[in-house]
């Protein structure tokens, strides 16, 4: 049983070892924030998929969660089509911007081999059944406009420490360019934690009988991402319920305590059709209908064309 301990408050993270590459990312993410702010393109940070928090040092056993990473995926692929430059902060392994449609689908059935005598050529080839795939010409075309320009900066964690430092990182590098940047925390961040320090290094024995975990609270780093790494940010956090009955009041307990400008709040099992947007001022209910259902129409679209429309709105206000 988990016995979950006293959490820290300063959003300090010296408890937790930083990725080796941190300061580069963080070179690299202020370069790409600061090419596109200057041409006058808003930025957004997404964060994507879950943590994993590790039961030992040579980890093979950890904690994780379901999260696969559509949402950030999918909403990566709207904020591109709305004008934005994404610094793509995800999951190792989590779902990718323009190939999440094709995840639950068997590559090996989509593809078939040609010989040269078939293909009448002098090579062998490889032909993508379009069957399958319906969409994978225009999806290709997009994905290549989106290297072209440099309009996706994808950035991987794998383990909780990786994440809480990188999101640091992010968001340091992008308080340079101000009100022009948005933070959509969509990731599925563990609430607990094991310190290095208490964690024993080698695989834990099931000889050893029944496990007891305790765990500590991990920081809440929200509330200095708002009030001192990216101060003038627009950001947007989520909130997952399984009980609808407190959703509303936990979402706006978060907007209180951390003073950030959106929570996007859902319930696990219809979380695909139906979230509820929640500001200091207003609550908006965004709603897939059975026709937008038979249209393939995602409840992502619809929630970037809000917070698009409400980021806009803030830099005005800012600029004022």
């Amino acid at each position: 049983m988990a016995e979950p301990r006293t959490p820290s408050t300063d959003g300090t993270l010296d408890e937790f070892a930083a990725p080796t590459h941190v300061e580069e990312v963080r070179e690299q993410m202020a370069a790409f924030a600061g090419h596109h702010a200057s041409a006058g393109r808003r930025v957004v940070l997404i964060t994507s998929g879950g943590t994993k928090v590790p039961l030992e040092s040579r980890t093979v056993r950890f904690l994780d969660n379901f999260s696969s990473g559509r949402r950030g995926a999918s909403s990566a692929e709207y904020f591109i089509e709305s004008g934005y430059a994404v610094i793509f902060l995800h999951r190792h392994r989590s779902l990718y911007p323009y190939n999440s449609m094709f995840s639950s689908m068997n590559m090996l059935e989509a593809l078939k081999f040609r010989s040269a005598e078939d293909a009448s050529s002098d090579a062998a080839e490889v032909v993508v059944n379009q069957q399958v795939f319906p969409n994978i010409t225009k999806v290709l075309k997009k994905y290549q406009e989106v290297k072209e320009n440099t309009l996706l900066l994808p950035v991987e964690f794998n383990t909780l420490s990786d994440y809480l430092h990188l999101l640091k990182a992010s968001a340091q590098a992008l308080s340079t360019i101000g009100s022009m940047a948005m933070f959509y925390l969509a990731a599925a961040v563990s609430d607990f934690y094991i310190p290095a320090s208490e964690m024993p290094e080698h695989k834990i024995q099931s000889s050893n009988g029944p496990l007891q975990l305790s765990l500590n609270m991990v920081p809440k780093i929200l509330s200095p991402l708002v009030k001192d790494w990216a101060p003038q940010a627009f950001v947007i956090s989520f909130k997952l319920e399984t009980d609808p009955h407190i959703l509303l009041e936990k979402a706006r307990r978060a907007l209180d305590t951390y003073r950030h400008q959106v929570v996007v709040a859902n319930v696990l099992d219809s979380r695909r059709g139906y979230v509820v947007v929640v500001t200091p001022e207003t609550q908006t209910e965004l709603i897939l209908t059975d026709e937008d259902e038979k249209n393939e129409v995602e409840i992502e679209d619809r929630i970037v064309s809000n917070l698009t429309s409400a980021h806009k709105k803030f830099i005005s206000q800012q600029n004022c």
